[in-house]
């Protein structure tokens, strides 16, 4: 019937062979992180490191690192929350099956929270610096929780029925907060939270803010989930758990969920903004240092034998891309009811998840019609950017079923193979400007600030995708090293911009200074290159920094080509034209993938910190057979 906390989870993997110990002493500051990222990479088990250096607590990370380990910890409850999906997607299916459903009264049973006057939590109270301090990479502001679950109410309309438990990052350390009284919060834009925080401004109400930190790992999975606004993720927590989640009452605050492991309660303080981070982010570089709301701390409590779970994030593949794939399991029954027409979408990982997005659509207007030219399907492009956490999407490539009943998704090479040989650069590349992208994108022209670009691309295959360098191929000067990705796609190397400098405020001013530069460069490149060139034999042309790290993966590309753009400033054509205020080309489109002097740094680690890990992994250390 699930797990009863952290501590009951923690056994049963050890117990099946999917958790190790590590009692060697081992560091919170860069040390932790790090055997994480070795673990994981290694497709390696669950680790609980239970001597941290200066805390009491243990630490256990890597819960989510394999979709094995995933399935096993909720053995008992995905199969009961797909049959809800399926349900909810496909109602016709109960009265076809019954007996396939016989358990649904019960699962709904569950997604009841459950109201209780005292749990496991309230047993010990700590402090903020008693925490364990996890610092993941060099240049991070301080410490930060990973795996916090937010809590928090609509003062308009208070009660768990309509709260939010979301995963928005806590910084627990820093030179800008009273240590022990205050600590960072930071949220992404379009997340509910946002919505909560306003109405409470609004009304001129304390917003209170409950961090929880462990408990059943159906509440960490829980707090990812992109659920509509208004529906608790406390339901969902109680139907993949099988058990209902128990929320303490609390008399002059939010409720407590009983069975965490650690509690942080505070109220937001409504005069006081101070810069939040820098911190090592899920893009693979870091996101700099804003100004963003400051939680006052009340309370930090936690339970008997409480254990501090953690992950780290950083270029992908990383843990959260496995809570992805669950989440991509759980949901894609729905995209066709949630966006009509839409057979499937895929949010990218090795682009870091926002920055790219794959569709496959309908073309169903005037069925009478060959439809050459796309048109429902940039009806359904719009639904797509219009829902939630997909809104933040900066490129979009949608394509139509009918063209290819079988193609996957997911298979990324294929979707490009196919979407080159149908798009039309001359009319199939819409651009919206002046809008927001995702927080933690730097390639646009401030924070959350950016644009989007749209190829939807429908019809007969239209254009034969070179692979091979054509012997007669000549670049203009500052131009080197041409290399094919793949069928249609050339990498070639461009003159290296400016270094980034790892201050936001320089940054700005540095790309108001140096994008003409930037922009000359490119110019220079398309206007050297004419219709008869036979780098038109490409469909994509992109100027990177290095395009041998470029062609030496699908995952070293879609990186770069996607973290590193922003459509409206960064893509240029061969032939390039305006009418009617559209943009277009009618050769090869050229893309600046190259770093600007405005982009946030690459993560890397600390040389001293990767000597001293890899020696746990020689014969007789902790890591030996691990990694």
């Amino acid at each position: 019937m699930g797990y009863r906390s952290l501590q009951h989870c923690v056994e049963d993997l050890e117990r099946n062979g999917h958790l190790v110990r590590i009692s060697q002493p081992v560091d919170p500051f860069l040390e932790v992180a790090a055997i994480h990222r070795r673990v994981f990479a290694a497709g390696g088990p669950a680790v609980l490191f239970t001597n941290i250096r200066g805390c009491e607590f243990p630490m256990v990370s890597n819960l989510f690192g394999t979709m094995d380990r995933v399935r096993f910890m909720f053995r008992d409850g995905l199969g009961a929350v797909q049959q809800l999906i399926e349900l909810r997607s496909q109602p016709k299916e109960f009265f076809k099956r019954p007996w396939r459903y016989l358990g649904t009264p019960l699962s709904a049973l569950t997604m009841l929270p459950a109201q209780v006057k005292n749990g496991p939590v309230l047993a010990n109270r700590s402090t903020i610096g008693e925490l364990p301090q996890l610092q993941s990479w060099p240049e991070d502001g301080g410490a930060f929780i990973t795996l916090p679950q937010v809590y928090t109410e609509n003062v308009d309309h208070p009660g768990m029925r309509r709260s939010n438990l979301g995963m928005y990052r806590i910084q627990l350390s820093g030179d800008s907060y009273k240590a022990d009284h205050e600590v960072g919060l930071h949220y992404q834009i379009h997340r509910s939270i946002g919505v909560h925080h306003a109405a409470a401004i609004r009304s001129s109400k304390p917003f209170r803010i409950n961090i929880f930190v462990g408990g059943p790992p159906s509440m960490t999975v829980a707090a990812v989930m992109p659920l509509p606004e208004g529906m608790s993720e406390l339901t969902f927590a109680g139907a993949l758990g099988r058990r209902r989640v128990r929320m303490i009452r609390q008399p002059d605050g939010l409720p407590i969920h009983a069975d965490t492991d650690f509690c942080i309660t505070g109220v937001v303080d409504p005069e006081r903004l101070l810069p939040e981070g820098p911190f090592g982010d899920h893009l693979g570089y870091y996101s700099l240092a804003h100004l963003f709301p400051v939680l006052r701390v009340q309370s930090v409590f936690c339970r008997k034998g409480a254990i501090w779970p953690f992950t780290v994030v950083g270029r992908p593949p990383q843990e959260d891309t496995l809570l992805g794939q669950l989440i991509h399991e759980l949901t894609g029954p729905l995209i066709p009811e949630v966006l009509p027409g839409v057979h499937a979408v895929h949010a990218v990982d090795a682009a870091g998840v926002h920055p790219l997005l794959l569709a496959i659509g309908s073309e169903r207007y005037m069925p009478f019609v060959d439809p050459r030219r796309p048109q429902e399907l940039l009806t359904q492009a719009h639904a797509i950017l219009g829902q939630g956490q997909l809104s933040l999407a900066k490129f979009l490539l949608i394509v139509a079923q009918s063209d290819a009943p079988n193609l996957n998704v997911q298979d990324v090479s294929a979707f490009f193979a196919h979407l080159l040989a149908r798009a039309d650069w001359s009319r199939d590349l819409h651009f919206h400007t002046q809008t927001t992208i995702d927080t933690l994108d730097y390639s646009g022209a401030g924070l959350n600030s950016g644009s989007k670009a749209v190829i939807a691309a429908t019809g007969p295959a239209r254009f034969s995708l070179a692979t091979e360098l054509p012997s007669e191929l000549r670049l203009p000067d500052g131009f080197s090293s041409p290399r094919v990705v793949m069928p249609g796609v050339l990498a070639v190397q461009g003159p290296r911009c400016p270094a980034p400098t790892f201050n936001s405020e320089v940054a700005t001013r540095a790309r108001s200074k140096m994008q003409k530069e930037v922009t000359a460069a490119m110019e220079r490149f398309c206007d050297n290159v004419d219709a008869s060139s036979p780098i038109n034999a490409f469909r994509w042309v992109v100027v990177v920094d290095d395009s041998h790290f470029v062609v030496e993966s699908l995952r070293n590309f879609i990186w770069a080509m996607f973290t590193r753009t922003n459509p409206a400033s960064d893509i240029y054509g061969v032939q390039a034209f305006t009418e009617e205020k559209h943009w277009g080309c009618r050769g090869a489109l050229v893309i600046d993938a190259r770093t600007k002097p405005h982009h946030a740094p690459v993560l890397e680690e600390d040389p001293e910190i990767t000597r001293r890990v890899d020696a746990l992994a020689v014969r007789g250390g902790p890591l030996q057979g691990i990694v």
